[in-house]
């Protein structure tokens, strides 16, 4: 089980560790434009060898990439450096699109040759527009990227904390695109079953306060944290490594990651069963009517930025 990354900065970092930690993969391997950048990081790596998980963590070239069973890219401009961190600016992680489909220009088609093969993993942001990107250059269907499966997952941390339960008893999804236009599914969160409006009742909470409140910290969460430490890298490094274990264990295990959506016209996150291949099959989820609109508004976003990168809304 042989897994690339590309990009050895701080999100390419918290995979290879994640993964490491995990147990997720036998082997990793870090490629970086920066050569002893990715040779440090993984030698640093090693040395928590002898008390992790079997796993050999090594710096190397796209050469080294041949025989990956899946290959995750996390290079380009991150938002700190690109200037997509305020809060008024509707545009969100779509100001990075420009400066980092130039960087996947260059790694793609180098990725492709080396792991023709691999499932590729398009973790960059903004990751739909890329992954359209990715889908194109590649010229083949297994591509994917993380999606919202980490802004799924701020959903409930913060809806848990907001009526005092553990998240992991929260069922909750955030759909649509891994930015500004994302749509919490409010009509189908539960918690341990039961609606939300009556688990906020039961719990003592108004709705519409703590609606207002986790729709807040879900969708400025990546700002919060970039403010304090630079980079937002943990959580989706550890969703990284989650979704590597679906693919590699065929898991047909069932996340909002996102891939292309002909009904769309563009990618975009919806559940999705994730195995060998990549995504298997999507599900439709039931939404409110105001929901569906929501994510129709996101689409055509979404097909805007595809055409800013040159590719037809008809491709299919």
């Amino acid at each position: 089980m042989k897994v690339g990354i590309i990009g050895a900065g701080a999100v390419g970092a918290a995979c290879a560790m994640a993964l490491g930690q995990r147990g997720s993969a036998r082997e990793i391997v870090l490629v970086d434009r920066t050569r002893p950048r990715a040779t440090a990081v993984a030698l640093d790596m090693r040395y928590g060898g002898p008390v992790s998980p079997t796993a050999d963590i090594r710096d190397g070239s796209y050469e080294d990439l041949k025989g990956a069973d899946l290959v995750m890219i996390t290079a380009g401009v991150n938002e700190k450096t690109g200037g997509a961190t305020d809060r008024s600016d509707a545009e969100g992680r779509l100001k990075l699109l420009d400066a980092n489909a130039s960087v996947y220009r260059d790694v793609v088609p180098q990725v492709v040759a080396a792991a023709p093969d691999a499932v590729l993993m398009v973790v960059t942001d903004p990751p739909d527009p890329l992954t359209d990107l990715t889908r194109e250059l590649a010229q083949h269907d297994r591509v994917m990227s993380t999606g919202t499966v980490i802004d799924s997952l701020r959903f409930r941390v913060h809806l848990g904390e907001r009526i005092g339960v553990n998240p992991a008893s929260v069922e909750a999804m955030a759909v649509g695109e891994h930015g500004t236009s994302e749509v919490l599914l409010w009509s189908s969160a539960t918690v341990a079953g039961v609606p939300i409006q009556d688990a906020c009742r039961q719990c003592g909470e108004p709705f519409e306060q703590v609606r207002e409140a986790v729709e807040r910290d879900v969708r400025f969460a990546n700002i919060t944290i970039i403010e304090g430490n630079n980079a937002s890298q943990y959580g989706i490094g550890i969703v990284c490594a989650r979704l590597t274990e679906a693919i590699l264990r065929d898991e047909r295990s069932v996340f909002p990651v996102a891939s292309y959506q002909a009904a769309y016209g563009v990618t975009l996150a919806l559940p999705s069963v994730v195995g060998r291949g990549g995504v298997v099959r999507v599900l439709d989820p039931p939404m409110s009517a105001d929901e569906r609109a929501q994510l129709e508004r996101g689409a055509e976003r979404l097909r805007s930025a595809r055409a800013r990168v040159g590719i037809a809304t008809a491709s299919s």
